[in-house]
C-alpha cells in the first residue's frame, strides 16, 4: 500500500506540473488511445500498480486540463491545494458520513463546514444544510422541502400520500432559469412544463413586475436565480422575496455559483435581498473550488429539511449528533464536508473573497479586450461570465471551435436570446494574470484567423 501511495503521488505531482506546458483539450491521439481501456472484463486479476499505470498512461493524457488556469467552460473550478490534499486523506480514511457512529470525523468537520459557509454566504443563521452531489441535487433537495412545506399549509402530508390528489402546487420561474432547476422540479413530481415562466430582461434577470398574481388560497413556489449561467446576473431577489411573503409563498433560490458573490465585499451587493428567501442551492465545486461532487442546499428551517429527507428502521443508529442521513437524499455517501471544510480553513474569509474578486476582475480584464478588438460583448459584467459574439452564429461558432482546437485555453459556446455567443466563465484559483492574457491573446488570434501554436 505504501509504495502504491507513494507511486500514485508521484504520478499526481507530475501531471499537475505538466499543466502549464500542455493544451488545455487533449490531443486526438489521445482520446483514440483510450480504445485501450476498453475490453472484456479481465478474467485474472491484475496488480494494483499496474492497474495505476494503465490509468496513468492513457487516462491522463485524455484529460481535460480543467484543473489549471485556462479552463473557461462551464463555471468549473480546479481543486484548492488544501482541497485536493483533504480529499485524498479523506478517501484513505474510506468513510461512510451517513451517521455519527460510521464516522465522528466526517460528521464533525461536516457540521462545521454548514455553519462556516452559511456565515460566508451571508445565509440566516441556524438554517439547516445538506451535503449532495452538486447543484442539480441541490435544487432537489431544496425544493422537496418546499414542495412538502407549501402543502403541509394545505393539510396535504406528501411523505405519507405522495401527490395522487394532492392540491396542485403553484410553480414560478423566470425564463433564463436553469435547465437543472427545472429537472430537479420534474424528479419532484412538480413538472418541467408546467411551472409559470416569467420574462426576463436583456441579462436574464426575472421581471418583477410581472410576476403572476399569487395568493395564500393555493400552495406556491417562487424559484429565483443568484448568477445566470450565461451573464452572471442576479434576479431582482428583495422585490420577489417581499411580493412572495405577501402572498405566503415559499421562494427558493438557484444560487450554484451566483451565491457565492456574498462571500466578496466587493460583491455581495449583487446577492443582496437572497437572504430573504427560504432555501438556496449552490455548488462548492464551482467557487469554492473542490473536488467534484460538491453540492450544497440551504433551508431556513432546518426541520423542514429534516421531515422532507426523513428515514427510519430499527438498525439505524439516533443519537444526540446531527445525523447527515437525515437531511440529504443519500444515506450512504462520501464525506464531502471534509475538503469543503479544508477550503475554507485554508482561505479564510480573506482568502475567499480574495479569489471571487480576482477571477470578476479577470472576466472584466476579457471584457476589455474583446471590445478593444472590437467585438460585441453581449452581458454586463457583473461578475465572472462573459458573453461575446465574433459576428455572425457561423463566425463565432468558428472561434469557438478553432480555440478549443488551438489548446491554450479553453471556453465554450452557447446561444443567449437567440445569438451565437462564445462564454468565458472564470471561477479557478489557479488562473493567473498570465494565463488571461495568454488566453486572450490565443483567443483573438484564432478570431483573427491566425491561429498559431500554443
Amino acid at each position: 500500500m505504501e509504495d502504491l501511495l507513494r507511486d500514485v503521488t508521484r504520478r499526481a505531482v507530475r501531471y499537475h506540473d505538466g499543466l502549464k506546458a500542455r493544451g488545455v483539450a487533449p490531443s486526438a491521439e489521445a482520446v483514440e488511445n483510450l480504445a485501450r481501456l476498453r475490453g472484456p472484463l479481465p478474467r485474472k486479476p491484475a496488480g494494483p500498480q499496474e492497474v495505476l499505470a494503465l490509468l496513468d498512461e492513457v487516462g491522463s493524457p485524455a484529460t481535460t486540463a480543467s484543473a489549471g488556469g485556462r479552463f473557461f467552460g462551464f463555471v468549473t473550478g480546479g481543486s484548492l491545494p488544501a482541497a485536493l490534499a483533504a480529499n485524498w486523506l479523506a478517501g484513505a480514511w474510506d468513510q461512510n458520513a451517513f451517521s455519527f457512529a460510521s464516522s465522528p470525523a466526517a460528521v464533525v468537520l461536516e457540521e462545521v463546514a454548514l455553519g462556516w459557509l452559511v456565515e460566508a454566504l451571508a445565509l440566516p443563521a441556524g438554517c439547516g444544510g445538506a451535503f449532495v452531489t452538486g447543484a442539480t441535487m441541490a435544487n432537489f433537495t431544496a425544493l422537496a422541502a418546499a414542495r412538502d412545506d407549501v402543502l403541509g399549509r394545505f393539510g396535504w402530508d406528501v411523505e405519507a400520500e405522495g401527490l395522487f390528489g394532492a392540491p396542485p402546487v403553484k410553480v414560478v420561474v423566470g425564463a433564463e432559469a436553469h435547465p437543472t432547476l427545472l429537472k430537479a422540479l420534474g424528479m419532484l413530481g412538480l413538472g418541467r412544463g408546467r411551472p409559470v415562466t416569467v420574462p426576463a430582461d436583456g441579462q436574464g434577470r426575472m421581471r418583477a413586475g410581472a410576476l403572476p398574481p399569487m395568493s395564500k388560497s393555493e400552495p406556491t413556489i417562487v424559484c429565483i436565480q443568484a448568477g445566470n449561467v450565461n451573464t452572471g446576473a442576479f434576479d431582482p431577489a428583495g422585490e420577489v422575496c417581499a411580493a412572495a411573503r405577501e402572498a405566503g409563498a415559499w421562494v427558493h433560490v438557484d444560487g450554484a455559483f451566483g451565491l457565492w458573490a456574498a462571500a466578496s465585499p466587493a460583491r455581495a451587493h449583487l446577492a443582496a435581498g437572497f437572504a430573504e428567501a427560504d432555501s438556496w442551492a449552490t455548488d462548492a465545486h464551482k467557487w469554492l473550488n473542490v473536488p467534484y461532487d460538491s453540492g450544497l442546499a440551504f433551508v431556513r428551517r432546518p426541520e423542514t429539511l429534516r421531515a422532507a429527507m426523513a428515514i427510519s428502521a430499527a438498525y439505524l443508529p439516533e443519537g444526540e449528533a446531527r445525523e447527515p442521513m437525515r437531511y440529504t437524499p443519500e444515506a450512504s455517501r462520501r464525506a464531502r464536508g471534509v475538503e469543503v471544510w479544508a477550503a475554507l480553513r485554508s482561505l479564510g474569509r480573506e482568502g475567499l473573497a480574495d479569489m471571487i474578486e480576482r477571477n470578476c476582475r479577470f472576466a472584466a480584464r476579457f471584457a476589455e479586450g474583446f471590445r478593444v478588438a472590437g467585438y460585441d460583448v453581449f452581458n454586463e459584467v457583473a461578475l465572472n461570465q462573459v458573453l461575446v459574439s465574433f459576428g455572425d452564429a457561423e463566425a463565432t461558432r468558428r472561434v469557438v471551435a478553432g480555440v478549443q482546437a488551438e489548446g491554450t485555453c479553453w471556453c465554450g459556446g452557447t446561444l443567449w436570446q437567440g445569438r451565437a455567443a462564445m462564454r468565458v466563465s472564470v471561477s479557478s484559483w489557479a488562473t493567473t494574470e498570465e494565463d488571461v492574457e495568454r488566453s486572450l491573446d490565443a483567443i483573438l488570434r484564432v478570431a483573427s484567423g491566425e491561429a498559431g501554436g500554443k
